[in-house]
This record gives structure tokens, sequence and C-alpha cells, in this order.
């Protein structure tokens, strides 16, 4: 089992303070295959301490911009270095094929490398025009300070870096504190940044619980930013922790993605092998555990049938396995609870009258599949409205469900019937109406004859109450700065306004 201090302030590895730990499970077979501190309260208060004297010390938002961006890319260079590593820690940690994780690591890559580049092309700051050669007028933009990160279990490494890079990129210290369930890859990053000689005291981690370590950082007064991605009903606590401090905070809230495929999608052989497979890439990558998985199949209805005969087929067919066995194409979900939350939402929406084409419980073991794992089936559920649960709640499961529309206007109408919006897609091969929808759709992200790609220079974030603020892009590095104007009078003088 590999043991780990994993708590890290100050530029130093420690236990808990309470000397309390945690089992990390494989949900491949529910066993422990490593134990990290259980930090609490205190070692919370101890990070942002460590951060806090970082920061007003200079010593990294002090650092030329040059040198900074240097840093990011030795941290890509690497995590390059380090990818078998860091791709296998997790899939084990987070159930995902080692595949999905080799290819977390490039995109984590990319993402230190992206923040590197942008903040070194930016200019010294933005001259205003006063109206006077004898004022000097410019906003420019500092760091933000010592910044709280709270990151999920879905995409830990990932996750991480969309906050760690800009943060550092901008100058600022921060403390992260990992999901619980998956904090190894976290942990890993950390000893990277050190490695690749960030000075002590700007990055500091504390894995432990949420409603302690998470609850603490967001409500602490030395905290000047909170960016938290994960759950709704979190989120809000997260917000509300922060409030009486007026603290930043940044919010990513998951979603419930549509992708509407319209029957000119379908004509060609081709085109319908292609809507088909990316809606099974849409709904199925990582087991649906992802906050963007295309969830609900809005299809036309001339389609239809035809449409959710052959994804129900292909479903049917997907691997499921540990994420380490070769040709395996689909890991378990991440704990226990998730498998059973899974269940009880497909229990729901059969009750109210959805009808099951494929899937829909747990596979039986096989050498692939332990028997203590949290495997679940790819579960289509066709004959869907909105009044279901399954269709309005994020699940986070492998579960599709299969609506259907008759007009343009109507399919909009399903796609932006939803309390979030973060991402969606439209399928058509009329260029103007893929024009048009993706201009109505309420989301962060709209592909078009697409789903899932993501870019590193385009900001990621959501509407309604998938968040607040955006994560990468210019955008994600200004979540992580102040804006200030310096006005300097070049020839001061008397105003005379008071007569005395």
């Amino acid at each position: 089992m590999l043991t780990r201090t994993t708590i890290h302030t100050g530029g130093s590895w420690r236990g808990a303070l309470s000397g309390e730990t945690r089992d990390v499970l494989d949900p491949a077979d529910g066993l422990p295959f490593a134990e990290v501190a259980e930090g609490g309260e205190a070692d919370a208060d101890a990070a942002v301490a460590s951060a806090r004297a970082a920061f007003d010390s200079g010593v990294w938002p002090g650092t030329p911009v040059a040198e900074r961006a240097a840093l990011l890319r030795r941290t890509a260079d690497l995590l390059v270095r380090d990818r078998e590593e860091l791709a296998l820690l997790e899939s084990r940690d987070a159930g995902k094929t080692v595949e999905e994780g080799r290819v977390d690591v490039d995109c984590v890559a990319d993402a230190f490398r992206y923040f590197a580049d942008l903040v070194v092309a930016e200019g010294a700051g933005r001259v205003v025009d006063a109206g006077s050669d004898t004022v000097h007028s410019v906003v420019v933009h500092e760091p933000v300070g010592v910044c709280a990160m709270i990151t999920p279990w879905n995409y830990p490494l990932l996750q991480a870096s969309w906050k760690i890079a800009p943060a550092l990129a901008a100058g600022n210290t921060f403390v992260i504190k990992p999901s619980e369930i998956t904090p190894l890859s976290t942990v890993a990053l950390i000893a990277l940044l050190a490695e690749a000689g960030l000075p002590a005291g700007v990055a500091n981690l504390v894995t432990g619980p949420g409603h302690t370590v998470g609850a603490r950082l967001s409500e602490h007064p030395d905290v000047d930013l909170v960016s938290f991605t994960g759950g709704l009903t979190s989120g809000v606590k997260v917000a509300q922790a922060a409030a009486p401090g007026v603290k930043k905070v940044a919010l990513e809230l998951g979603g419930k993605n549509p992708n509407v495929v319209f029957a000119d999608a379908c004509e060609t052989a081709d085109g319908f092998d292609t809507a088909v497979d990316q809606a099974l890439n849409a709904a199925f990558i990582h087991s649906g555990q992802v906050c963007s998985a295309g969830s609900r199949l809005i299809v036309e209805e001339s389609v239809r049938e035809r449409f959710v005969t052959e994804l129900s087929r292909r479903a049917a067919r997907i691997r499921l396995g540990r994420g380490t066995e070769k040709d395996v194409e689909c890991g378990p979900l991440v704990s226990r609870a998730q498998l059973e939350r899974t269940e009880a939402y497909v229990a729901s929406a059969l009750a109210e009258g959805a009808v099951l084409r494929t899937g829909g419980r747990r596979p039986a073991p096989s050498a692939a599949r332990p028997d203590g794992g949290y495997f679940y089936e790819p579960t289509v559920l066709d004959r869907c409205h909105r009044r279901m649960r399954v269709v309005r709640e994020e699940i986070f499961g492998p579960v599709l469900t299969v609506e259907t529309f008759r007009t343009e206007d109507e399919a909009v109408a399903l796609a932006n019937d939803t309390e979030y919006g973060l991402a969606g897609a439209v399928w058509t091969t009329d260029a103007a109406r893929a024009r048009r929808v993706a201009g109505r759709l309420r989301h962060g992200t709209v592909w078009i004859n697409d789903f899932h790609p993501y870019l590193p220079q385009a900001e990621w974030g959501g509407f309604g109450k998938s968040g607040v603020g955006r994560e990468l892009g210019p955008s994600g590095l200004a979540e992580y700065r102040e804006t200030k104007h310096v006005y300097q009078n070049l020839a001061p003088r008397p105003v005379r306004w008071f007569s005395g």
C-alpha cells in the first residue's frame, strides 16, 4: 500500500496534526491501495498562514513574469516525463482507463504551457488617454493574493491544473484541497512544482474532507479568492461561507448537457455512424462522470427509433473493467456511493415511465471486473420527458436519457429547459441551422458536429446554476487578478477649489 505524508505547507511534507489518516480505495475492486493524511481545520489554518506569508513577502508575486512562465514550462516538461506514472495513478485513483489518464496528463501540460505563453505575451498595462499631456494613466493587473482551490474527484489532475497554472502565472500563492476520494495525482503535482523550483510556501496542499478543510478554507479571513469545482449543493455552501469576507469566488458546478441531433445529420451512412459514435462518447466517457457529459440525447422524432436502436446496440458492447486492463473501454464508478446513486436514478426513471433499452444493472464479475468493483452497465433510457428526475438532475453515471422533437424551436426549447447551462451540442448538415441553434443555446460551450473537445485558450464555464466565472482562456487568468488604475499627474498644481 502506498503511504504518503500528504499535507504540504511551507515547503515541507507532513501528516495531519491530528495524526488521522484515510484509506484511498481502488474503485475497480473496492480495496484500499493508499493511505493519506486526514487533515482538519488546524491543518487548513497552517496552510493558509504559509500561503499568506509567502505572498506578503513578495517571494512569488515579486518574481519577474518571465521567470514565473519558465517555472510553468518546467512543470509541463516534468508532467511529460512522468506521463505514464501519473496516468496509472489517475486510473487507480479515479477508475478511468489508463489511456484517458494519458490524455489528462497531456491536457494538463498544455494548460501550463498556455498560461506561461499568455502571461509573457501581455504588455505592462493598458494606457488610458486622460485628455492631457500632463497626466499618465494606466490600468495594470496584480495578483489577488492567497487563493483557496477545492477540486472534484472526477478529473483531479486536470481540474487542479486549470486553477494552479493561471494562479501561479498571475503571481498568487495558494492552498489546494483535492477530493478526499481521489487526492493522489494532486499530491504528485505539488511535488512536481517543488521539483521545478517553486519557492517554499507558494503551493500548499491539505488532504481532508470538504465539511472541515473545504469549509475552513472558504471562510478563512486570510483567503482572498475561493475557486471551487464540484456539485451545486456544495458550491452554494462555499459561496455562503465566502460571502461574509466578500472574497472573490469562482464556481464551476456541473451541468445537464443536451446533445441535439437533427435528422439531416443521419442522412448518409457516414453521418449516421459519426453521430451515433459521438453520442456514445458524449454520454459514456469515464462512465459518464464528466461535468460536460452529453447525458441528454435530444433527437429528431423521424430518426429516433433507428438512432436509439443502434446506439443501444453499441452501448451494450462497451467493454467494462479495471482501467489498467488491456482492451478495457470504460472503468468503474468512483465509489460505492456513486454506484448506488446511479442505481437510484435509474429506478426512479423506470418508475416514472422511462423505457430501458440497454444496461440498468451491475455487470457480472469477471477477471477484468472484480466482484467488489463499482461497475455499472452503460444505460440508455428511452421515452423520457422533462418531468423526470433523471432528465433534470445531474447523475454523474453512465446513464443516457432520450427525448425527441419535431421542430427546431422545440429542439432549442428542450435543450435550454434546464437550470444548468454548461455545455451542449448540435448535429446537422445545415450550416445556417447550426449557427442559429448554437446562437440560441444558453450554454457556456456549444459544439457543432462534435462533443467534448476543449482548448486551453478558450474559456470554460457555464450559464445559470452551472456556476460563476470562467476557467481557461484570458478570462481564466483574469479570475486570479485584481485590476488597478494608476493615475499620475506629471505637473501637479493647486486646485483652489476652496477659497481658504
